[in-house]
């Protein structure tokens, strides 16, 4: 059976620089769900058109645009890159040439040529699920993305506020607290007979 072998991270793409190839209808799917979960990202564009509901999905986050051809140059100081365009040997440059320098790259519907995916997410305050197909479905996840939203409690955050503060009054030592921690959110889990 085969397996999805994805380590999943949350990064803080406020600390981190993100560029996105293309100003198209993929980019601007990819920089919507970029800042739909990470509002505070820091991220530069650069195509030689952009469609106007990009330029206004920009406008809502720290979002530079630069109206030109791709170069190598706009890579300088990237961590991370997603290529959009609709011209393939462009993106397969990107792919190399972040590959060249160590920078993670995703080119956008084409798994092998991608360093990570942009799977689906639910936030609900502190807690935020990933899901990933492992490139796969993105409709799956889309889907699961829509089921989590509905099951996961609009309170939740309360809880983990609340276990937050509990936490900080436990004494022991790392063990200890991670023993009463479990024990006393098991009820979490526990299923209803």
């Amino acid at each position: 059976m085969e397996r999805n072998n994805l380590y999943p991270i949350f990064l803080k793409t406020q600390r981190l620089n993100v560029l996105i190839v293309g100003g198209g209808n993929v980019a601007e799917e990819k920089l919507t769900f970029l800042l739909k979960s990470s509002p505070d990202a820091n991220v530069t564009m650069v195509s030689p058109m952009f469609r106007e509901g990009t330029v206004e999905v920009a406008k809502r986050g720290n979002v530079k645009l630069k109206e030109t051809k791709y170069n190598k140059r706009f890579l300088k100081g990237k961590h991370m890159v997603v290529a959009t365009t609709d011209v393939q040997k462009v993106n397969v440059k990107v792919y190399k040439q972040c590959r060249k320098r160590s920078i993670l790259v995703n080119v956008a519907d084409n798994p092998p040529y991608c360093d990570f995916y942009m799977g689906g997410i639910v936030t609900k305050g502190n807690v935020k699920v990933a899901i990933s197909t492992n490139g796969k479905s993105p409709t799956t996840a889309k889907r699961l993305r829509q089921f989590f939203e509905d099951v996961i409690p609009e309170n939740v955050d309360d809880l983990v506020q609340n276990l937050n503060e509990y936490r900080k009054t436990i004494k022991g030592d790392f063990e200890q607290k991670v023993e009463t921690l479990n024990e006393f959110t098991k009820g979490l889990i526990e299923k209803k007979e």
